[in-house]
This record gives C-alpha cells, sequence and structure tokens, in this order.
C-alpha cells in the first residue's frame, strides 16, 4: 500500500520502506527536474534491485554503499509500515491454531505453545513479525495490555527504522527475554544509556545480518545490562577491541561469518563470563596465547567451555596445542578445516585432536567415550614414539619436542612407553585387490532397506556413484556420501572427492556408507 506526497512523513529522510516484496531505506525525499512531483530516493538492502548510486543527469541528490544500490520511486509506490499491534492482528488472525501449536527456536533457546490454555493475544509469549511491515509501536501504552506476556519476540528483516523505535516497543514488554533483530538496518542512538530501561531484562539478542562492526556493537552495549547471549552473524566485523566494562554478564558469542582480524580475538577474553564462542568462518588461521608455556594454562578465557572453528584456514596442529591451554574448554567443533594427519586418514586427524586435548568431552557434536579415548590416546603415543625416542625421550625430550607434542609426556606417565616393537611402522598392506564389504543405508528413504555389497579399496568414488545411479535412478551429481565406521562411534566422515578411492578414504570392511540425495 502506497502513500501521497503529502502523507510522506515529514522525516521520511532515514525510514525504512518496502517497496515491491524488497526493503530500503529513504535517503531522499523531493523533487528530481526535469520529471515532475516529488520522489523518494532509497538505498536498497539488495544492491541489485537498484540502478544507479543516488545521482540523476549528473546530479548527486544521495549517496549509496553501492554504486549501484539507488532508485528514485515515487511515493505511491511504497509502504511506510505499520505499528506493532497492527502487525500482530494482521500476523495472528491468518491460523492461530497452526502458530499456536509451532515450536520456536531463537538462538537455540526453544519453546512450544502446546500448552496455552487461552488463545487471546495475551498469553502469547512468543511474537513472530519476522519480514512483516513494522515500523513503530503505535498507540502509546497499548502493548503492554495487549501482549503483556510475550518473553520471545522476532522482528527480524522489518521497516524498524532506529533503536529508538524498537525501544518503544520493548518497553512495553516486560517479560521480554529475547530479541530477534536480524537484517534490519538501525541507527544507533545518540545516547545508548538512555534506552537502558528498555532492554534492562533482555537475555539473548540477535543481530546477524545488520551491516554492524564491532565498535559499533561496543557503543549499543550499554543497552544491554543484563545480555547473556549475543549473536551477530554475518555482519562487517573485522577488527575485535577489548569490551572494556562492557557486556559483562555475556556467555555466549557468535560472531561466525564475519571476516574477523585474528590477532584480535584475544580481545574478547575481557569477557569474564564467556562459556561458549563460536568463531566458525572467520578466516582464522593462528590462535596463541603467549601468557602459557606448552602444557600449561593461560589465564585468558578461564569459563570457556565451548569453542566453534568450523570452515576455517587451520592447517597446523600448534594450533591445536594452543586450544589444550584452554582451562575450561570441553567441547569443540573444527570441521572443515585443513588438519591432516601424516597418513591422510580423517578418522586419526580426529585421533590426534582427542589426544591431543585432554579435557574435551564433545569432538564436532560428537561424544568422546572412554574408549575413544584410550583408543586415540595409544594409537597417539605409538604414532610418535619414534620421534619421541629421538628427541631424548627416556631421558629428557627436547623443547621442540615438547613444543608439538606437549602433552605426550603425561601420556607417557599414564600408560607407559610405548614397546620397541610398537614404535615400528607397519608395512603398508596392498590393498589394490582387496575386496571390503561395505553395507550402503538411505537415510532420505525411509523404505529402502540397506544394501551390502563387495567392492574393490581401488575403486574410486565416481565408480560407486555410477553403481549407486543404476540402483537409484538419481543423478550421481546429485549424491551425497559419508560413512561411519564401529572404529569411531558417532563419528561420521565427509566424502568430498568423486576421484579418490575408497582406500584414500580408508573405509575398511564393515563401514557403513550413507547416501543421501537433493
Amino acid at each position: 500500500m502506497g502513500v501521497d506526497e503529502a502523507e510522506v512523513p515529514v522525516d521520511a529522510v532515514g525510514k525504512r520502506v518496502s517497496c515491491g516484496g524488497e526493503r530500503a531505506t529513504v535517503r531522499y525525499f523531493g523533487p528530481v527536474p526535469p520529471t515532475a512531483g516529488l520522489w523518494l530516493g532509497v538505498e536498497w538492502d539488495n544492491p541489485d534491485r537498484g540502478k544507479h548510486d543516488g545521482s540523476h543527469e549528473g546530479v548527486q541528490y544521495f549517496t549509496c554503499r553501492h554504486p549501484t544500490g539507488g532508485s528514485f520511486v515515487r511515493p505511491a509506490k511504497v509502504s511506510f509500515g505499520v505499528g506493532y499491534l497492527t502487525a500482530v492482528r494482521q500476523a495472528y488472525k491468518i491460523d492461530s491454531e497452526e502458530v499456536l501449536s509451532e515450536e520456536i527456536s531463537i538462538s537455540r533457546k526453544k519453546l512450544k505453545w502446546g500448552n496455552i490454555k487461552e488463545r487471546g493475544f495475551e498469553s502469547l509469549p512468543s511474537v513472530l513479525l519476522s519480514r512483516s511491515d513494522v515500523s513503530g509501536s503505535g498507540a502509546d501504552g497499548e502493548i503492554r495490555t495487549t501482549t503483556p506476556n510475550v518473553e520471545w519476540l522476532d522482528l527480524s528483516g522489518t521497516l524498524l527504522s532506529c533503536w529508538e523505535d524498537v525501544a518503544t516497543i520493548s518497553q512495553q514488554l516486560d517479560r521480554l527475554e529475547g530479541l530477534q533483530l536480524s537484517y534490519n538496518r538501525l541507527r544507533l542512538p545518540p545516547d545508548p544509556s538512555a534506552l537502558r530501561h528498555a532492554f534492562s531484562a533482555l537475555k539473548v539478542l540477535v543481530l546477524n545480518g545488520c551491516q554492524l562492526t564491532w565498535p559499533q556493537i561496543l557503543e549499543c552495549a550499554p543497552m544491554w545490562p543484563q545480555l547473556e547471549d549475543l549473536c551477530v552473524e554475518e555482519n562487517s566485523i573485522t577488527e575485535l577491541q577489548r569490551p572494556e566494562g562492557l557486556l559483562q554478564s555475556l556467555k555466549s558469542l557468535s560472531l561466525s561469518s564475519n571476516p574477523l582480524v585474528q590477532d584480535s580475538v584475544l580481545s574478547l577474553s575481557a569477557l569474564p563470563r564467556l562459556e561458549q564462542l563460536n568463531l566458525s568462518k572467520t578466516g582464522l588461521s593462528v590462535i596463541r596465547f603467549e601468557d602459557a608455556a606448552p602444557g600449561s594454562h593461560t589465564a585468558m578465557y578461564a569459563a570457556l567451555k565451548t569453542l566453534s572453528l568450523d570452515h576455517n584456514n587451520i592447517t597446523e596442529w600448534i594450533v591445536v596445542n594452543e586450544l589444550a591451554k584452554l582451562p575450561s574448554l570441553v567441547r569443540l567443533s573444527c570441521r572443515g578445516n585443513k588438519l591432516v594427519s601424516g597418513d591422510g586418514n580423517p578418522k586419526t586427524a580426529n585421533q590426534m585432536l582427542i589426544a591431543k586435548l585432554g579435557q574435551l568431552v564433545v569432538l564436532n557434536g560428537c561424544e568422546i567415550y572412554a574408549d575413544d579415548r584410550r583408543g586415540a590416546e595409544l594409537d597417539y603415543i605409538k604414532m610418535f614414539g619414534e620421534e619421541w625416542l629421538k628427541a631424548g625421550g627416556r631421558s629428557q625430550p627436547s623443547p621442540q619436542f615438547v613444543y608439538e607434542h606437549p602433552r605426550y609426556q603425561a601420556l607417557i606417565s599414564k600408560y607407559g612407553a610405548p614397546e620397541e616393537g610398537e614404535l615400528k611402522k607397519p608395512e603398508p598392506f596392498a590393498l589394490k585387490n582387496q575386496l571390503l564389504k561395505i553395507t550402503f543405508v538411505f537415510p532420505d528413504d525411509a523404505n529402502r532397506k540397506p544394501l551390502e555389497k563387495k567392492l574393490p579399496a581401488s575403486m574410486v568414488v565416481q565408480k560407486v556413484k555410477g553403481l549407486l545411479y543404476r540402483l537409484l535412478k538419481v543423478p550421481a551429481a546429485d549424491l551425497r556420501l559419508t560413512y561411519t565406521s564401529p572404529k569411531m562411534v558417532g563419528t561420521e566422515f565427509e566424502i568430498d572427492s568423486d576421484l579418490k578411492t575408497l582406500q584414500f578414504y580408508s573405509i575398511e570392511d564393515g563401514d557403513q556408507v550413507l547416501v543421501r540425495w537433493s
């Protein structure tokens, strides 16, 4: 629904609008000669929707972040949005029974609606207005009486323009603990502390994809005095400054998908209660805790229990040695990196992670059982036994060996030194013509029974997919294969190259290959 020129707000510049299903910010309102009438100059959230940089016939009317992110549109083509309660009524009058039966998930916290006895707005514990045209609170005071029990509020991708607009809504929700504001473009307030009362009970805040920098987040932090869980993925965060006196109650922080300056990551150690940290897809390759010697604990991140480092550029095992310095770390996710063991086997690499990180109880989402740990540690002792002996192991290993294997001496004390025969590397076994008994299972097809096949270890994955194509009639390009081994219960390994052999992936007799397709 558009507006007449006369209905355009006097403070239209900076307001958020909806036009043709796309979101934009008004950067100009006025004439654009030689055309008649008034225009709105907008900067689109999606720059592909635009046509120029805010100029027309040599005149610069406004500026954009992207050279083709701007357009001129007539006021009749845009919507400046609706109030909160109008959006609630629009969203929940459609099928309240269906909405009230949903399970809501915000920042890893789930809330079921099924036990709600009353079906009025007063009983709603969560309100989900993602991609709605909410632009403000509406009439004063009505939110508190209409939706008084809201604990979780999703306002992602709306038409809210600034933090003051958000505050006019949240200050009327006395029980609000979780707030989803992803994919908005919110102007920062001139005095964030003045809005503190509006977010005084807030514990969970999600600000993904908001084009925020870390200094801007720290500037806003005084608004959130009780915040425990902050998710700021897919933003413009690069260098991290120390949050001195800010975010001191924070327990969980996700910075995934931000191009971080890796040397600045240690600045986050100023968060004394931080227990969970997600640094996945941030380009990290190195982490150093130079305050601690190999095998000892760092004073940094004293409370950190869970760390995610998926899909980074970590290639050196020294980084894992540094992670061993974290005193409280018990859960690590490190998938999608290039940590490679000497034999190139991904299972061996996982075993090395387990052996090097003695306090770990969960790796890549899988619990580490006692037998898994014992096997990994014994294999680690044997794997580097010769190197240990050459480094003077029976007396005192060299500093270089201790630097590369800081936990090795502790494992020797735990299990004893390896026997001489165990130190010899086994001769490679000729697998060219060996047949492997493999069971194919089909998680995406509950009606299809597992299929057992004997295949040569030298068979390339491409041929395996050809075999499956004849069976399933699913194109090889749509098939995704993983495998599991009884030696590593609960761990699923990717088969990510069609040109590698089964032998390359160390698939053995009795392993299962899981077949999925899109």
